[in-house]
């Protein structure tokens, strides 16, 4: 007859079992991870970084070009309003000369010319002539 043997328990093993540690322990084991933590540099995405400094320089050059452009245009105002003020100016000068000209022209002022300086006078009676 064949006896069966039954296994014996087999015990934990050390990764399974709780490991009682002391509180110094625990603090020197907190300051490492801390220390590993701080130490370890963040991996960069240098994709997203150079997609950003595109960004950042195509915004920049668009905000220097809307400067540029508000500085012309403020430029052509001031130019425009000063030949608005230069047409007003002669403008003035143009009536005012046609004042002159119309006051030259007068038939009393140039009878009184005629009289005055190159001795003229109306004729008291009108001859005509008719010839043929």
């Amino acid at each position: 007859m064949a006896v069966r043997r039954t296994p014996k328990p087999k015990m934990q093993t050390q990764s399974r079992r709780e490991k009682i540690i002391t509180y110094g322990e625990f603090q020197r084991a907190q300051e490492e991870s801390q220390l590993r933590i701080i130490s370890r540099r963040p991996k960069l995405d240098h994709l997203l970084r150079s997609r950003c400094r595109v960004a950042f320089i195509i915004i920049s050059v668009l905000a220097m070009l809307v400067v540029v452009r508000s500085g012309i245009n403020a430029s052509r105002g001031y130019a425009l309003v000063a030949t608005q003020n230069q047409a007003e100016v002669l403008e003035q000068e143009n009536e005012r000369l046609r004042i002159e000209i119309a006051k030259l022209k007068a038939p009393s002022r140039i009878k009184q010319i005629a009289e005055d300086e190159l001795g003229m006078d109306i004729p008291r009676r009108m001859y005509f002539s008719h010839e043929h």
